[in-house]
């Protein structure tokens, strides 16, 4: 027999490092505490029709998670958003959403005018540049320097809060948006920066191409069509199995999972653990205690997506695909988005039906969330009616998903923070996920091949037979 690898996580981290696993002959076992696999992608059946409850879309100018879908022979159905824009609260009052921007940044200041008051869009024009700066700041501080706070307000947070849940005063900017660290560390402009990036965006060689995709079905179908292909080459999968330990037993791994008083003692050769960082802290506090003391450190935000099913096609509903909410407006919501509206084929496929949903949470706002999943459809109700400016009716279905811990957050210095921590493990263990790379799916992916990557690469120069 060859090698066997264990994958201590079945969300998409997990899958991604089986399925490069797999491709090597290895033997993989993957170990999954919940009852389902897939993390934060999965569907449910909302007013008795299937659709995304977690995440619901990939950018689609990063490799990974498309050519992944392609390696499964899913191509075809891969499918990209309608050609309409989102739109961002200001002063109780929706606004588009400015193009050319990085981040939130813009390239052109005169195209938020409007959106920022007349004297914050000079503030924007007079950018303070400073010298170049030597390590990792936060997004928002070093913006409040250079742009002043309404840029950081207005356009950055409500971008940064969609794919962290966080605040950008915070955040890492090494991490959230290395375009931008760059322009801080060699002293540059960030307005250039930002041009450069739409000019880019515009003639470089990915122009024209869509920047978000998902499936058709809805991407929470994944996980599972990604199991059946992995259980098709062999691997095996486990839910409701809680490894509680990794210990090291002369060239080998022990994992113990299992209730205490039925406990199962499984040898495997090398492992890969794709589990949130706190969980994956305390199974390397006795094999690896300056690992689990730097992993420790990692916060993470918890946040609800609040479902809708309307009956019939509200047409204040039907020219955008959406809003964001900046912090400083007065609401509970953070994003709103129509799907029906954004995604052609769920529209497709359910033409007398709208679809929606709301995100609530940030980072240490949990007090948002202390609330029932009834109490939470009437605030996101109650907000929306606020934001459209009438009362949605005909809602024949709701459903709220609660991602408790779901989003980690990168704090300043965390790219640092994540090298110490792998650099103190021993070679045949290894992490990815969502706590080290990147949260997006693409980058999921990307974190789970490369672990896996890493330790075939480890197995095969101590001369393992992999199988």
């Amino acid at each position: 027999m060859g090698c066997r690898v264990a994958v201590v996580g079945g969300g998409i981290t997990g899958l991604a490092a089986a399925w490069e696993l797999s491709r090597a002959g290895v033997v993989v076992s993957v170990l999954e505490g919940s009852d389902r696999i897939g993390g934060k992608l999965r569907v449910d059946r909302v007013g008795g029709d299937l659709i995304d409850v977690g995440a619901e879309s990939v950018l689609a100018r990063r490799p990974e998670a498309v050519g992944l879908i392609r390696e499964l022979g899913l191509g075809q159905r891969l499918t990209h958003p309608a050609a309409v824009s989102a739109t961002i609260v200001s002063g109780g009052r929706q606004w588009p959403m400015p193009t050319g921007t990085l981040m939130g940044v813009p390239s052109d200041p005169e195209s938020v005018r409007g959106l920022l008051t007349d004297a914050e869009v000079e503030r924007l024009h007079a950018e303070q540049l400073t010298g170049p700066t030597g390590s990792d700041l936060a997004v928002g501080a070093f913006l409040d320097d250079r742009l002043g706070p309404a840029v950081t307000d207005k356009l950055v947070e409500p971008l940064l809060a969609g794919v962290y849940a966080g605040h950008s005063r915070a955040i890492s900017l090494e991490m959230a948006v290395p375009v931008l660290d760059r322009a801080a560390r060699e002293g540059r402009s960030v307005l250039e920066a930002a041009r450069e990036a739409a000019r880019a965006a515009q003639d470089g060689p990915q122009a024209g191409t869509p920047v978000f995709a998902t499936l058709v079905g809805g991407l929470g179908s994944l996980p599972d069509l990604l199991g059946e292909a992995l259980v098709a080459r062999g691997v095996e999968i486990r839910t409701d199995t809680t490894v509680r330990a990794v210990r090291p037993v002369g060239e080998e791994w022990v994992l113990v999972s299992g209730p205490t008083i039925d406990e199962r003692e499984e040898p495997f050769d090398a492992v890969v653990i794709a589990t949130p960082a706190a969980p994956t802290a305390r199974l390397l506090g006795p094999v690896a205690p300056e690992s689990a003391r730097h992993l420790s450190g990692i916060e993470y935000a918890s946040m609800a997506i609040v479902s809708l099913v309307l009956d019939g096609r509200p047409v204040e509903l039907a020219t955008t695909s959406g809003f964001l909410v900046p912090p400083t407006e007065p609401l509970t919501i953070k994003a709103s988005t129509f799907s029906s509206t954004k995604w052609p084929w769920l529209r497709a496929a359910h033409p007398d039906r709208t679809f929606l949903r709301a995100s609530i949470g940030r980072h240490r706002e949990e007090a948002s969330l202390q609330r029932t999943d009834d109490e939470l459809v009437e605030v996101a109700l109650r907000d929306l009616a606020t934001v459209l400016g009438s009362p949605l009716t005909g809602v024949v279905g709701s459903h709220v998903q609660r991602w408790g811990g779901g989003l980690p957050q990168y704090a300043v210095g965390h790219r640092s923070r994540v090298e110490a921590a792998r650099a103190a493990l021993p070679p045949t263990l290894v992490l990815g996920g969502a706590a080290y790379d990147g949260v997006g799916i693409p980058a999921c992916i990307g974190s789970g091949r490369a672990a896996a990557g890493t330790l075939l690469t480890r197995l095969r120069d101590a001369g393992a037979d992999l199988g």
